[in-house]
């Protein structure tokens, strides 16, 4: 079996995606500096997990610190391919801290890449985002669609990291998969996101708040669909742009009803205005992930939702102390 390099390995798709990697027989080095962005207890929470398993390795660095990641690489040869998780993540935050996300997603994209490329490391996926698209993009949106005006320095960090990406595939013959995530969510997923906060407010009886009239969708996506997109993508493909996305749209509000047929429980809404950060839309034309990789996504809104609320339900001992901003 092969040995790959997981940045990212404790956030919520990086611990998914070594996971799987694990299950197949891999040998997964992951890397992640445990940023408390938000509480340390999911992250730990994921780790406990991939403790589990004999052939995980976790080493507590940054993609930003450039000599840890090439200690690194001297002491795993051979390593079959890099996949590239860890990130700044979220729109709203990255127009408070700008130069913090284009540290991480721009930067520390090129620290790998200069690794592979001395490496003799042959493949690299690039995680990247649906709000690249900015806000005028057709619906379902397929990789064609203009990506060239961002609204956040979140999404335009990413667009950043992806034609970097091209240019070392061009220079170096490097095989890069630049993979698109729409909306993730599932259990133990990121605090800040509606789902984990929907479940939370729901369930212990506390406001739901909105940011604009609900009526913005979403296309959102299974986390162990978004996974099974990401080590399919490891497959040769030159230099690929692939939306991995839910196949199913739905508004704020709808999705908050949801919520309260699982749970049983009227939501308490309360409406705020919209921040000029936040897309109006999100939905994937995922067409070209099934030509090439054979991928669709599996999990329905419904039993996704569900495995949410079952999750949080489990381990409310201590996610109900999470804070959800």
């Amino acid at each position: 079996m092969s040995s790959y390099l997981v940045t990212g390995a404790a956030g919520f798709i990086g611990s998914k995606v070594s996971e799987n990697l694990l299950q197949a027989g891999h040998q997964v080095i992951g890397v992640d500096n445990l940023d408390p962005v938000y509480d340390l207890r999911m992250k730990e929470w994921r780790l406990d997990r991939l403790a589990e398993y004999p052939a995980f390795t976790l080493y507590r660095q940054s993609i930003c610190d450039r000599e840890a990641l090439n200690d690194i690489a001297a002491k795993h040869k051979g390593l079959a391919g890099v996949i590239n998780l860890a990130a700044k993540a979220g729109v709203r935050d990255s127009v408070l801290d700008p130069w913090s996300y284009y540290n991480t997603n721009l930067t520390g994209t090129l620290n790998l890449l200069e690794m592979c490329r001395n490496e003799g490391i042959r493949k690299f996926i690039l995680a990247s985002t649906s709000s690249i698209y900015g806000e005028n993009a057709p619906y379902p949106t397929p990789e064609t669609a203009d990506s060239s005006l961002p609204l956040q320095p979140y999404a335009a960090s990413k667009k950043a990291a992806e034609t970097l990406c091209y240019s070392y595939h061009y220079l170096y013959g490097l095989d890069v998969t630049v993979a698109r995530y729409f909306t993730v969510y599932g259990p133990a997923g990121r605090p800040g996101m509606s789902m984990f906060r929907f479940a939370k407010w729901i369930l212990e009886g506390h406001e739901v708040a909105v940011f604009g009239d609900g009526n913005q969708t979403r296309g959102f996506t299974y986390l162990d669909d978004i996974a099974a997109g990401t080590v399919l993508a490891l497959k040769p493909l030159g230099y690929e742009i692939i939306n991995l996305g839910g196949h199913e749209s739905i508004s704020i509000n709808d999705l908050i009803r949801k919520f309260e047929i699982v749970i049983g429980k009227k939501a308490n809404v309360k409406y705020y205005p919209q921040n000029a950060a936040d897309m109006s839309a999100s939905w994937a034309d995922t067409r070209k992930a099934h030509e090439l990789l054979g991928w669709k996504p599996q999990t329905s809104l419904d039993e996704g939702i569900r495995n949410v609320v079952a999750w949080y339900q489990q381990e409310s001992s201590w996610a109900s102390q999470v804070s959800t901003e």
